[in-house]
């Protein structure tokens, strides 16, 4: 796992190009104390993940689930090591960029869902394999897809396996944007780059807002809303940006 950060944008790396970045156990242990660590730094405003070499993650480490026959408890003790990853960058504090080249299947596509966004390669192929091999999505995979497809798509992804091209991929909704490859990292981090220079403090507390927008009710919604904004509208960040729009100049927020 590599991890840089620089100027409020942290980016981290799956780093086992040679298998696709496919997710052995270490790598899986790895990524969760990466994001918690990672998520515990304030001077980090937005955060990428991407894969090295030409693929973004080709998901579980197939190699080794033919030459190891596992025990039960063995392949549950992956998938939570899996799901520790999953929830740390799901609830990780500030935006989060998956930034998508070539191969986004398996745990890889459920990895690139558990972003905030998805920035695509038009040569990214995503999907949920993994009835391929004789197994359920995990990842997050089977609460992540219903929430960016719908129910009916995510199952016909599923039954199907198929993978699918990054047009179908944006047309579904599995994707935010589609760029040519050769642009892929210069478009992603200019994208991380205007997050970064918005409200740090008002990105994490929307984000807490959206992420539970499906799981509750309009009043509850509206309550939290209400109270959210109250504590938002003391905020340094919110009299910079009003000043800043009067002088017609740039704000500088600091999360304060």
């Amino acid at each position: 796992m590599l991890v840089e950060q620089a100027d409020g944008i942290a980016t981290v790396t799956l780093n086992r190009p040679e298998a696709r970045n496919a997710l052995n156990l270490e790598m899986r242990e790895e990524l969760e104390a990466a994001l918690r660590a990672l998520g515990e730094d304030p001077g980090v405003r937005v955060l990428i993940l991407r894969g090295a070499g030409e693929h973004f993650c080709a998901g579980g480490d197939v190699k080794f689930m033919l030459e190891r026959r596992m025990t039960a408890a063995e392949g549950r003790a992956r998938v939570e090591a899996m799901n520790r990853a999953v929830r740390a960058l799901v609830h990780f504090r500030t935006p989060t960029i998956a930034m998508v080249d070539g191969f986004a299947v398996g745990a890889g596509c459920n990895l690139a869902l558990a972003c905030d966004l998805v920035v695509a390669s038009d040569r990214a192929r995503f999907g949920e394999v993994f009835a391929r091999i004789g197994l359920v999505p995990d990842g997050g995979g089977t609460y992540l897809l219903p929430r960016r497809v719908g129910l009916a798509r995510a199952k016909e992804l599923v039954f199907t396996a198929d993978v699918i091209g990054a047009a179908e991929a944006e047309r579904l909704g599995l994707v935010n944007r589609i760029v040519p490859a050769v642009e892929l990292e210069g478009r992603t981090r200019a994208l991380a780059r205007q997050l970064a220079d918005g409200p740090p403090r008002a990105h994490a507390m929307a984000k807490s807002l959206l992420n539970r927008a499906l799981d509750i009710d309009l009043d509850t919604a509206l309550a939290w809303e209400a109270l959210v904004q109250g504590m938002m509208i003391t905020s340094t960040d919110h009299r910079e940006g009003l000043a800043a729009f009067f002088e017609k100049r740039a704000p500088r927020f600091t999360g304060e």
